[in-house]
């Protein structure tokens, strides 16, 4: 054994973080999915705040609409 000494140099641009090979249409893609869970999760949240209080989302004009019209009518009826 000689005792040679191998060395290895990095140079700054092997240390430093891989470049991103993503496509312009990948990136858009991702960015795409990304805006429709948002819109899947604002859906989610809204169709279980129904499912908990369904009368909050209903307008209380509907609740008298029978008030509104002759109450005779539905009397005979």
């Amino acid at each position: 054994m000689t005792g040679v000494i191998v060395g290895t140099t990095n140079s700054a641009s092997e240390d430093a973080l891989p470049v991103s090979t993503l496509t312009l249409e990948q990136k858009a893609a991702f960015v795409l999915v990304f805006f429709l869970f948002i819109f899947l999760g604002l859906l989610i949240i809204r169709c279980f705040r129904i499912l908990l209080d369904p009368y909050r989302s209903m307008p209380s004009s509907t609740w008298t609409d029978y008030m509104e019209k002759d109450t005779f009518d539905y009397r005979w009826a």
